[in-house]
């Protein structure tokens, strides 16, 4: 099993931000200045991967993912050797007001690690990721019920229709802005 800090190590390598390389001149140029503009913001380190990573409070390692490379990191998150996680145990969508999107909880049944994907837009008129249905089997119901209640689209996915709300349903009632007059519920 490896640790949150050995796969964020291995796993952040695969996705190099390439404007990390100019860090080291940030940070020197930084310190070689005499004079400081005290109106100057201080420079903020460039991350050395293009994933952003937390524990949050969490026991497993979290992973913010841009949808460009989201395919692409969870297809290796499930054939590269020392990750294998080959169990998607999680899919949910997430309405965090200003973004959409949704988390994937995978674990290694064979590593026995753990963590969490997160990939998210601001597009909330046409919010669309890749469907990974074809790395895990199981992704091709819970996709179909974000799709349901979110409105989120999975690119490639075989079947993204309504799961449980009918066909007619206007909207996507797990959104922060959904207004249902006739069902809502006053306290």
């Amino acid at each position: 099993m490896m640790t949150n800090e050995a796969l964020q190590h291995l796993i952040g390598g695969w996705f190099p931000n390439p404007e990390a390389d100019s860090v080291s001149d940030v940070k020197q140029h930084a310190e070689t200045d005499e004079v400081l503009d005290e109106n100057r913001e201080p420079s903020k380190p460039i991350n050395p991967s293009l994933l952003e990573f937390t524990e949050e409070g969490s026991q497993f390692l979290n992973i913010t993912v841009q949808p460009e490379q989201f395919y692409a990191l969870m297809a290796k998150l499930k054939t590269n050797e020392e990750t294998h996680f080959d169990y998607l145990f999680c899919l949910s969508g997430v309405d965090w007001g200003e973004e959409l999107g949704v988390v994937y909880h995978l674990e290694s049944t064979v590593h026995r690690h753990t963590i969490v994907v997160k990939v998210k837009t601001e597009d909330r008129e046409n919010p669309n990721f890749d469907s990974v249905y074809n790395i895990w089997a199981t992704a091709e119901f819970h996709e179909r019920e974000v799709f349901d209640f979110f409105g989120i689209k999975f690119n490639n996915h075989p079947n993204l229709k309504r799961l449980f709300l009918t066909e007619n349903w206007e909207g996507f009632p797990l959104r922060k802005d959904y207004v249902d007059e006739i069902n809502m519920v006053i306290k």
